[in-house]
């Protein structure tokens, strides 16, 4: 699989790094999502400033957020999503950007940040990479396939499709499919979107957030709702897996860059986001990660493939109905009786 070879890469990149910087060199911590960072610009990075990069990671926000509640020290620099790094901000966890220490900012798609960036003006946080959430299918094995959150109501695939194990992200695709927005706050929308889930549920084979790659690729299950450069990945070594974003409209994420207002390497810190958006590297890390790096001047230097693939770039009457999730205050509650409603069921 793309995502454990990219892993096995990264490690070895990190090893070569602490051998070839010492122990005296200062050290830059990440704390991040795995096999997110092409492995060759993490080697250059520290050869180019004299350091050591040291990588961490976690697999949601909420576990991210709570080990740093709870008191974890010594990180540098988060890649939390945008909601996320909002809510960081707001409780005072991180350290303004220093815009004269980043000129690549100036590469930063200024339509992404017109239309779907929470931190317009990048005071706290940087963009990394953007996604959709979609479907996964096995071409060979999938008949009338369309790109609609109507698949889940396919009872001939009942027991071969999964959907995430999320609670806003599969609310959100039913929300979507009601032609509702995702972010919602109306009790009847939201309830409407727990009835269509609960109809959904009778169809697959569970709600899971974690092997729906391995999954799709060894044809275990037949049709999955996951992340789209996760589930490109496996595209790109299964030619039966297809990935579509459905026509209704889905949730369009971006997992941002944020220091943390207790780092102790700051300037490196600065010096590292500004590497990430030197529009070669961020092209690198796009084709890497199949996550979009919303950095306009690298867009020319990708691949045709990748520039032409409208799971990548959404086209715009697609984008429209894209969304992001964000943080709904206290009437996130309103979302957590209806997914426990749910998973009772």
């Amino acid at each position: 699989m793309m995502r454990y070879i990219f892993r096995s890469m990264l490690a070895a990149a990190m090893a070569a790094g602490l051998v070839g910087c010492g122990g005296a060199r200062p050290a830059l911590h990440l704390f991040t999502w795995a096999d997110y960072i092409e492995p060759g610009l993490i080697k250059e990075f520290e050869q180019a400033n004299g350091c050591r990069v040291v990588i961490d990671t976690f697999d949601s926000n909420e576990s991210m957020y709570a080990k740093l509640k709870a008191g974890a020290r010594g990180y540098d620099i988060v890649f939390p999503s945008s909601y996320m790094a909002s809510v960081m901000q707001k409780e005072g966890l991180l350290a303004p950007m220093d815009h004269a220490l980043l000129p690549n900012l100036a590469h930063v798609d200024r339509e992404y940040l017109a239309q779907l960036a929470l931190d317009k003006e990048m005071k706290y946080s940087v963009p990394y990479m953007l996604s959709n959430s979609g479907i996964a299918y096995r071409k060979s094995k999938v008949e009338r396939f369309e790109p609609s959150w109507a698949m889940f109501d396919r009872a001939d695939l009942a027991g071969r499709m999964t959907l995430m194990n999320d609670m806003r992200e599969t609310m959100g695709a039913a929300l979507k499919s009601l032609g509702h927005s995702l972010n919602t706050t109306d009790e009847a929308q939201i309830a409407q979107a727990r009835d269509v889930v609960k109809r959904w549920k009778r169809n697959i084979a569970k709600f899971d957030s974690e092997q729906y790659k391995p999954g799709i690729a060894s044809a275990e299950f037949l049709v999955v709702h996951g992340y789209s450069g996760d589930l490109l990945q496996v595209a790109s070594e299964e030619e039966d897996v297809g990935y579509a974003p459905p026509k209704e409209g889905t949730s369009v994420a971006c997992d941002d860059l944020v220091i943390l207002a207790g780092s102790g390497q700051k300037a490196l810190a600065h010096a590292f986001i500004n590497f990430l958006h030197d529009p070669a590297n961020a092209a690198k890390n796009t084709e890497c990660v199949q996550f979009l790096c919303p950095n306009s001047a690298s867009y020319a230097q990708l691949p045709e493939e990748i520039r032409s693939n409208p799971a990548i770039f959404l086209p715009e009457e697609l984008r429209q109905k894209c969304e992001v999730i964000i943080d709904l205050g206290q009437d996130n509650a309103k979302y957590v009786r209806a997914w426990d409603q749910i998973k009772a069921d």
